[in-house]
C-alpha cells in the first residue's frame, strides 16, 4: 500500500473536503497517533476515499495490526510462496477488514481483521497456486491439514489425557497403535513360501493338513494311506528343510543390514 504523504494547506488558503478536522488541521501524523482504534476507524468510515487524512488514519492501524498479518502468515511458512507475497496478500484482508469494520456494532478490530486477513490467504492459495483444477473442499482441506501439521510439531499430549468430556472417557492411550503380531506371522509365512516348492508334493499336502487341517499325524496317516510314523519321518524333513533354508537367509541378511 502506497503510503500517503500528509501536507498542511498553505498559509492563508482555505483547506477543502467535504469533512475537515480542525482540530487536526494542519494535519500531523503524530496527532494522529494518539486516537484510538475506534476514532481511526470512525474517520475511515467519514471520510471520503480520496482525502489524506483518511489515508493517514489506514495507514497508522496497518501499521498497529502488523503483528496480526504475520501472524496468520506464519502458519504458511513450509509453503512454497514466498512470505514477502503472503504479507502483501494479508495486508489486502487487513485493509479491507479496515474499510468494514464498523465500532458501532463490535469492540474488537482485532477479532474482526483476523478471519478477514486468513481468508483472503486462503483464497490466494485456492485461486492462484493451482495448476489444475481442484475441488473447493479439497483445497481447503489441504490448508487445515498444513495448520494442523504446524501446531503438532510444536505440541504434545499426554497418554493418559481424556478424548470426550463423558463420564469414564476413553484416554489416548487407549487408541494408539500396537505392534501387531499377525505382520510378523506374515513375514514368516512369506519367507516359507520363498522355499515352499522345494518340498515334495506329499511333504506340502502334510504341512497343510497339520498345520491348517489340525490333523493329527494317524489322521494325516490315514488320508495318504501310510503308518503315522512314516508322516511323522516326512513332517521332520520337511520341517528341517525349511528351518535350514530360513536360518541361512537370516545369516544372509544381517551382515548385510550391518553394514
Amino acid at each position: 500500500m502506497a503510503r500517503g504523504t500528509l501536507r498542511p494547506p498553505a498559509p492563508g488558503t482555505a483547506s477543502t473536503g467535504a469533512h475537515v478536522d480542525a482540530d487536526l488541521r494542519p494535519w500531523s501524523r503524530a496527532a494522529l497517533q494518539q486516537l484510538s482504534d475506534n476514532a481511526l476507524l470512525a474517520k475511515v468510515r467519514t471520510l471520503p476515499r480520496d482525502d489524506e487524512l483518511r489515508a493517514a488514519a489506514c495507514e497508522i492501524l496497518v501499521d498497529r495490526y502488523g503483528k496480526l498479518v504475520r501472524s496468520c502468515v506464519r502458519q504458511y511458512r513450509g509453503s512454497p510462496e514466498p512470505t514477502e507475497d503472503l504479507m502483501q496478500v494479508g495486508y489486502v484482508g487487513l485493509l479491507k477488514a479496515i474499510n468494514n469494520y464498523d465500532p458501532e456494532v463490535g469492540d474488537s478490530l482485532s477479532a474482526y481483521a483476523q478471519p478477514c486477513v486468513s481468508g483472503e490467504i486462503k483464497r490466494h492459495f485456492r485461486d492462484k497456486r493451482w495448476q489444475i483444477h481442484v475441488r473447493r473442499s479439497a483445497q481447503e482441506l489441504l490448508l487445515e491439514l498444513r495448520k494442523a501439521n504446524e501446531e503438532l510439531v510444536f505440541s504434545t499430549y499426554s497418554l493418559d489425557a481424556p478424548l470426550s468430556d463423558r463420564e469414564d472417557p476413553a484416554l489416548l492411550s487407549d487408541v494408539l497403535g500396537d505392534d501387531d503380531p499377525a505382520v510378523a506371522h506374515t513375514i514368516d509365512m512369506e519367507a516359507v513360501n520363498t522355499h515352499w516348492e522345494e518340498l515334495p508334493e506329499r511333504e506340502q499336502r502334510i504341512l497343510v493338513m497339520r498345520f491348517y487341517g489340525n490333523l493329527t499325524q494317524t489322521e494325516i496317516g490315514d488320508h495318504l494311506g501310510i503308518s503315522q510314523m512314516h508322516v511323522s519321518r516326512l513332517l521332520a524333513r520337511a520341517l528341517a528343510h525349511l528351518r535350514s533354508k530360513l536360518l541361512e537367509s537370516a545369516e544372509v541378511t544381517e551382515p548385510a543390514a550391518s553394514r
